[in-house]
């Protein structure tokens, strides 16, 4: 949303001044009184404008990939549909057969986790840790026929969302460009950035006035500005959203955030996996190495016990670690309403040792948990992807038209003209110091952000003062005031 100010023998007033090309108002529309927040629209107006030029392509990466994931969870289900669904019965044989039946088909690995059939129609996933050839961050899931213990195959699973390999391969590509930790600097770079731009195309748009925000009847530039406005405007609530929870599990601000929430008491309980040491609680350790889930009591007693809980589907059973842990019986449904109620079960005596219930999650750990889940297009189903689809492809657009203004500002050069230097000097000290102590503590707590913007000040500072003894400052379309 960036506009190129106008010539003017008065430097201060040439940089919050537009040009008539840019959309000056009509004859007969009086010009807005300057309010105290006018010496700020340059300054957001050369952020957001170089922002958005060097920001945009990793931005543009981001919306694509994004795209590319609200789909993926349709595009999951039909491409595996033999493994995932299975034809409906009335009785459901005991869990302990279902996995005996794949370990059966599958004996490599360690049993790391069981997931019942959630639902009529649905098989049962059998999780193995540590098969050859399989990740050491995925498991291989091995898909049972709840009613008839037929292994339906066996597909590489990522993540507490169940991701199978065509999810999992968009997923990555979105989160780290399957670069890994190096890769995933590209997306909080994003992330971090998305919400300062998004931020200042706000600033401007509602700083214009309302003749000059028009797009029917208006063509080249103007007509082009203004359709980047009206669909940031309306997509920037969605922009800040996805900026923040992106950056809740990213690499470096993720880690800043989740040590405030753990110094604040706000960070994600767990389940005590602690056994209650009795006679039996390390009964059947030999069977845990060779990579079986019956430890003591069984599966089956273990998950009568969760149920007792009352933890409906759909769950998942985590054997014991060692001859001192228990059972953990965990709800993993992350749309809405969640259910992520855990139990402990004693694999000795079958008795649940600890309770976790969703509902004592401190407010700030529920907040994260919903905010990850609508990122990631599971709290509300089809509709949150389509919401996501629908965000992903504004941004791909707005984008677009950003680059578009950037050729039509310059007339067709090469790179388009830049907005002028020299906005800091402007802005009062009263709006600047508080300004400045705002982004240090953001720059601290995302330092994606914080960097590079340190990075463009100095540059811009220097280049600015070079300038300056040269005895020349540039405003507008390349005109020079002496």
């Amino acid at each position: 949303m960036s506009t190129a100010p106008s010539t003017s023998p008065n430097p201060g007033s040439a940089r919050s001044q537009e040009p008539p090309s840019d959309g000056a108002p009509p004859s007969g529309i009086p010009a807005a009184a300057p309010s105290r927040w006018a010496p700020l629209r340059p300054l957001v107006l050369r952020l957001h404008f170089y922002a958005g030029v060097l920001v945009a392509p990793f931005l543009l990466v981001a919306a694509t990939t994004g795209l590319l994931y609200a789909f993926s969870f349709q595009a999951e289900k039909l491409v595996y549909a033999h493994e995932l669904t299975v034809p409906a019965g009335k009785t459901e044989l005991p869990i302990s057969r279902q996995v005996a039946a794949a370990r059966k088909a599958h004996p490599e690995g360690t049993v790391s986790a069981i997931r019942p059939s959630p639902e009529a129609g649905a098989a049962t996933r059998v999780l193995l840790s540590g098969v050859k050839g399989v990740g050491a961050d995925h498991t291989l899931a091995v898909f049972v026929d709840p009613y008839t213990g037929k292994v339906r195959g066996a597909l590489e699973q990522y993540g507490s969302t169940g991701a199978l390999p065509l999810r999992t391969w968009i997923d990555e590509l979105h989160r780290d460009l399957h670069l890994g930790d190096t890769g995933r600097l590209y997306s909080e770079f994003a992330a971090s950035w998305l919400w300062v731009i998004s931020g200042g195309g706000l600033v401007l748009w509602f700083s214009r006035r309302r003749a000059l925000r028009k797009v029917r009847g208006t063509g080249g530039r103007r007509r082009t500005l203004g359709l980047h406005g009206s669909v940031g405007v309306w997509a920037a609530a969605g922009f800040f959203f996805l900026s923040a929870t992106g950056l809740t599990w990213s690499a470096y601000a993720g880690a800043n955030i989740d040590e405030l929430r753990t110094s604040l008491g706000q960070a994600t309980p767990s389940v005590s996996a602690a056994a209650s040491g009795g006679e039996h609680a390390g009964h059947d350790m030999a069977s845990m190495t060779g990579g079986s889930a019956e430890h003591g009591v069984g599966v089956d007693k273990v998950l009568a016990a969760a149920r007792a809980e009352g933890l409906g589907n759909p769950v998942e059973i985590v054997p014991p670690a060692d001859a001192n842990s228990a059972y953990v019986v965990r709800q993993v449904q992350r749309s809405w309403p969640e259910k992520q109620d855990a139990v402990a079960v004693d694999p000795g005596t079958g008795e649940v040792t600890d309770v976790l219930r969703f509902d004592d999650y401190p407010v700030l750990a529920k907040l994260t948990r919903w905010g990850i889940d609508l990122h990631t297009g599971i709290l509300f189903g089809i509709v949150n992807q389509l919401a996501l689809a629908l965000l992903a492809l504004a941004l791909i657009l707005l984008i677009l038209w950003g680059y578009r203004m950037w050729w039509q500002r310059g007339r067709g050069s090469a790179f388009g003209r830049p907005v002028p230097r020299g906005a800091w000097a402007d802005v009062p000290p009263y709006l600047l110091v508080p300004a400045m102590a705002v982004i240090a503590v953001l720059g601290y707590f995302v330092p994606l952000l914080g960097i590079p913007l340190a990075a463009f000040l100095a540059v811009d500072i220097v280049l600015g003062e070079v300038a300056h003894r040269r005895g020349r400052r540039t405003y507008g379309r390349g005109s020079q005031v002496k």
